[in-house]
């Protein structure tokens, strides 16, 4: 099995474009480039991974794409384009020239306008990467997967995939939160063809988490999208605000014990393989 990390970072806040990023976190606030993720990758045996946007401009799309480049585990790359331009369709249409451009991710989490995504004037980029045969990476919280549910459904050929699980509310869990979160994504499995990625839950619960804690998410999400469907990614450097690289592997290891060797080896690398179009 060829083990991939489906969803990565790379960034260097000096560039001045990380709007959301603390500057005064001693832990987000600093250089992160392929050779600080190199120990913990290799020793976790991970072969490849998918680079994904954390700034919201084309200017660190192509800076990540120049990592790429020049590094030979980076299989994809998720970038960014400003969708409520529809000029940068041309954008689109060029990055797609790279061999290891995937998709976008627009940060919709971050946007104040909970019904952003469903504006008129951001129509045209749901449209242009289904018809360029880009991915989509939706990257949201729970208040977000009604409104998800309406795109994916207008949308049914644009290949997405659901970052981090949604990011439930795993700190504060409740029965209604959790109940909430759970029809929002069991409608999304149910209803549209979207993938999952089993990430983030680590940053989403408390500073003292456990595995079961997170188990009832992972056990919600690899029920209703099935192992085909869901493809684990470590989210690091975000990740070391709770943990290391190997710890969340550990505990994402211990969250699908229960699945057989071919579901296991769906998660840690097949579908984001299938998903991210990544070569061997």
């Amino acid at each position: 099995m060829t083990r991939i990390d489906a969803h990565q970072h790379f960034w260097n806040p000096a560039r001045g474009d990380h709007d959301w990023m603390p500057m005064d976190n001693e832990t987000l606030a600093r250089r992160y480039t392929p050779m600080d993720m190199a120990p913990a990758r290799e020793a976790a045996g991970v072969a490849q991974t998918v680079l994904v946007q954390a700034a919201a401009t084309v200017h660190e799309t192509e800076y990540m794409l120049g990592i790429a480049d020049a590094t030979p585990h980076v299989g994809a790359v998720v970038g960014w384009v400003d969708f409520e331009r529809p000029e940068d369709r041309a954008q689109l249409e060029r990055l797609a020239g790279h061999p290891k451009f995937r998709g976008v991710r627009p940060m919709i989490q971050d946007i104040p306008d909970v019904d952003w995504m469903l504006k008129p004037e951001v129509q045209w980029g749901y449209r242009a990467l289904a018809e360029l045969g880009l991915s989509f990476d939706a990257l949201g919280f729970p208040r977000h997967l009604a409104n998800f549910l309406e795109v994916l459904t207008r949308y049914p050929e644009m290949r997405t995939v659901v970052d981090h699980c949604m990011k439930p509310d795993i700190a504060g869990h409740s029965p209604e939160s959790f109940r909430v979160w759970a029809d929002g994504m069991a409608r999304i499995a149910g209803e549209t063809g979207a993938y999952c990625k089993l990430s983030g839950l680590v940053t989403e619960a408390a500073a003292d988490w456990s595995v079961e804690a997170l188990r009832p998410y992972a056990d919600h999400v690899l029920e209703v999208f099935g192992p085909a469907r869901v493809m684990w990614g470590s989210d690091w450097p975000v990740v070391r605000l709770r943990c290391e690289y190997g710890d969340w592997l550990a505990a994402a290891e211990a969250l699908t014990e229960g699945l057989s060797a071919d579901e296991k080896a769906r998660v840690f690398g097949g579908t984001a393989a299938e998903f991210y179009r990544l070569e061997g």
